[in-house]
C-alpha cells in the first residue's frame, strides 16, 4: 500500500543546514518502498552560513532555508507552514546542524532550547494523529523538547547514538535516551517515534544509509505495511 510521507528539510549542508547524505538516504529509502513524499522547509533565512571547505562561519552572509533545501529536493519544495498532517501518513526530519540551528536553537542554548513554531506544530500534529515520526542524527532533540515531560509532553524515548552532552540534554528535557549503533533504529511504540543516530557516530556513508533504512522499515511497521 502506498503511503505519503512529509520530509522536513532546513537548508543544504551538514554545518548550517540539512545533512545531505542523510537527506538523500531518506528519499532513496522512501522511493524504494514505493511511498510518495513531499519535501517542506521553513520559508526563512538560515541561522548562519558556513563555508564547508574551511568550516568557518561567513559573517554577514545569508541563505534561505527554502531555496537551499530545493537543492536536495530537486526544486520541488513547499513552505513548512503549509504542511497539513491530515494529508500524510508519517513525518521524517533528517539531521545536520541545521536541525539544531534552524529548526531549533539547541546548538546555542542546549537543554534550554526552543523549537520553531512551524516545526513544533508539525511534530505535535503528527503525534496527536498517532502517525509515525522519524528523526535522524541530532534531529531527535526536537522530539525531546516538543514531547519531553519538561515541556508538558508525555515523555518519549529517542536515540542520539552513545552517551554525550546531547543525550544528557535530552534527559533534562524529559526524554529517555537509548544507546544505539549507527545501523540501528530506536522505536518508541507508544509515541510512534523512530530515531537513528546517523552521523552522531563517526560513521561511514553506507552505515548511515543502512541505519536510515532501518528507521524507514520501522516506520513502515508502525504504519502496518
Amino acid at each position: 500500500m502506498s503511503k505519503r510521507i512529509a520530509v522536513v528539510l532546513a537548508g543544504s549542508g551538514r554545518s548550517d543546514g540539512r545533512e545531505i547524505h542523510e537527506s538523500v538516504s531518506v528519499l532513496v529509502h522512501l522511493s524504494r518502498k514505493g511511498w510518495a513524499y513531499r519535501c517542506f522547509a521553513p520559508d526563512a533565512p538560515q541561522a548562519e552560513v558556513v563555508n564547508h571547505a574551511t568550516d568557518t562561519i561567513e559573517a554577514g552572509a545569508t541563505r534561505h532555508m527554502l531555496a537551499e533545501s530545493a537543492r536536495i529536493s530537486r526544486g520541488d519544495i513547499t513552505p513548512l507552514e503549509r504542511l497539513d498532517a491530515a494529508g500524510f501518513d508519517a513525518l521524517v526530519i533528517p539531521g545536520g546542524f541545521g536541525a539544531a540551528k534552524n529548526l531549533c536553537d539547541f546548538a546555542s542554548r542546549g537543554a534550554a532550547c526552543t523549537v520553531r513554531s512551524d516545526v513544533s506544530r508539525a511534530v505535535k500534529a503528527f503525534h496527536a494523529a498517532a502517525k509515525p515520526i522519524g528523526l535522524c542524527c541530532i534531529a531527535p532533540i526536537i522530539a525531546a523538547r516538543v514531547l519531553g515531560s519538561a515541556s508538558g509532553g508525555p515523555g518519549c524515548t529517542i536515540t542520539l547514538g552513545g552517551e554525550s552532552g546531547a543525550a544528557a540534554a535530552a534527559r533534562a528535557m524529559g526524554a529517555t535516551h537509548q544507546e544505539c549503533s549507527v545501523t540501528q533504529a530506536c522505536v518508541d511504540r507508544v509515541n510512534k517515534l523512530v530515531t537513528t543516530p546517523a552521523y552522531m557516530h563517526d560513521a561511514r556513508p553506507h552505515e548511515v544509509f543502512d541505519g536510515i533504512g532501518a528507521m524507514v522499515d520501522q516506520m513502515g511497521s508502525l504504519m502496518g505495511v
